[in-house]
């Protein structure tokens, strides 16, 4: 456990880093950002849950919110999982404006069919995303997300990035959700990279 947050705190050090932004104070006290050093997200192509291929470019103009774990995780992810449900209920029909993914780093054993059964327990909309290691590493990589593989005296876990990313519908990292942050601000959070242009 305490990996797991030295490798979540870690990664969102890097995350705060990645993108970059800086204010400056110009003339008559209005700030200036300056642009971020870093682009977080990119195209990817990845296996639902109900195994059909989805492709980023379907999410063009659609806001999402991405997650990256595994189904095995004994704390992090299924309470990631239940709060993401609960903001969602609260959010009424809004939530139908937004996509949802888990994405799996576990891709030995979390297939598409052992996604849709962990994934039952939360709700209907979040989906299931795996593939190659090759692929999720990629992904991974362009969402600057941190994962590691670690053996243990009954197989082996993962420390991961214990946050989720809210894309905006250009595509871009409009705001991040923290592990077991409050409610209201997550469900402030979604309303807000829902209600983006």
């Amino acid at each position: 456990m305490r990996n797991i947050r030295f490798a979540a705190w870690a990664a969102i050090a890097v995350l705060i880093a990645a993108v970059g932004v800086v204010f400056l104070r110009g003339g008559g006290g209005v700030s200036k950002a300056l642009s971020p050093v870093a682009q977080i997200g990119g195209p990817f192509e990845l296996t639902t849950h109900d195994g059909k291929r989805l492709s980023s470019a379907e999410l063009k103009g659609t806001p999402f919110a991405i997650f990256f774990g595994f189904t095995f995780c004994p704390d992090v992810c299924p309470t990631t999982m239940l709060e993401l449900t609960n903001v969602l209920k609260r959010l009424g029909p809004d939530a139908d404006r937004m996509r949802y993914f888990f994405v799996s780093v576990d891709t030995e054993r979390d297939n598409p069919a052992h996604l849709k059964l962990y994934l039952s327990n939360f709700d209907s909309r979040i989906v299931g995303l795996t593939g190659t290691a090759e692929e999720i590493a990629a992904v991974a990589k362009s969402y600057r997300a941190y994962y590691e593989r670690v053996p243990t005296k009954d197989g082996f876990t993962y420390n991961h990035t214990a946050i989720i990313y809210l894309m905006g519908r250009d595509g871009k990292l409009a705001s991040t959700i923290s592990y077991q942050e409050k409610e209201d601000t997550q469900l402030a959070k979604l309303r807000r990279v829902i209600a983006q242009p």
